[in-house]
């Protein structure tokens, strides 16, 4: 496959940067994204020129670092599926494709299609935990768990922090993923304690991270590539406002 690529090149955060066309020839149907720009690379340095600075790690889609709007799509046309799972076998020859890094106030580019998701990173510091004291949490199979609840909770535990929700949002909200992390713990015994404490701190932190409102699009949804629903966004919200009035009848 032979592909016309133009990648988002941006020195550092404070430079200003643009789309440069390669040309890039050799491409197999069965390459993932991520070896078609690892051969894109190797022939850039071959020739002298810088290579292309994109986040990777695990490669297996568990990780979320394949951070990338692949023709405007966070993580590329394929729903469901991480950028590094994305195949070439979903293009065709002769294609363009545009490729650039997550945009969001919240996420600053660092270099060219890497971003600095590190708020995130605040956000579950905030509250997405829970508090025990080392060596004394009981045995976790000794605690029942209805099989529902315990679904729901690995359901919204598949999050893996990627950030193609707040990339895909046109307020740039990271609302799906707090509520995924919250509903992780609110739908589990051992997140109970604190459970509107960690939504008050959670919320309110990812307020602070300069992330926008939700205002229903969906499109968070849509791009997940664990397709995590938004349902749990409406169970985020219902226990904030019940933290909300619980803290409110406790200042009486």
């Amino acid at each position: 496959m032979k592909l016309t690529l133009h990648i988002w090149r941006q020195a550092d955060r404070n430079s200003p940067g643009r789309l440069v066309t390669y040309q890039l020839d050799g491409v197999s149907p069965d390459m993932s994204f991520l070896e078609m720009l690892d051969l894109l690379n190797e022939q850039l340095a071959s020739s002298g020129q810088e290579p292309v600075a994109f986040d990777h790690d695990c490669r297996e889609g568990i990780c979320g670092m394949c951070s990338l709007v692949i023709n405007g799509v966070p993580h590329g046309p394929l729903k469901g599926t991480t950028t590094c799972q994305l195949h070439m076998r979903h293009f065709k020859d002769g294609d363009s494709i545009y490729i650039e890094p997550f945009r969001a106030k919240a996420f600053p580019v660092i270099r060219d299609l890497v971003v600095d998701r590190s708020a995130f990173d605040r956000v579950i510091e905030a509250g997405g935990y829970i508090s025990t004291n080392t060596g004394s949490a009981p045995e976790a199979n000794t605690v029942p768990v209805p099989k529902e609840e315990a679904d729901t909770a690995l359901d919204a535990a598949t999050c893996i922090g990627c950030g193609a929700c707040v990339a895909a949002c046109p307020n740039a909200s990271a609302m799906l993923f707090v509520a995924a992390k919250v509903a992780h713990f609110a739908h589990l015994p051992h997140g109970q304690p604190e459970r509107h404490r960690r939504v008050l701190r959670m919320v309110q932190e990812m307020d602070r991270q300069g992330f926008g409102n939700c205002s229903n699009f969906e499109e968070c949804e849509a791009a997940c590539p664990k397709e995590i629903p938004v349902r749990f966004i409406a169970e985020m919200n219902r226990d904030y406002l019940r933290a909300l009035c619980s803290r409110a009848a406790d200042e009486v």
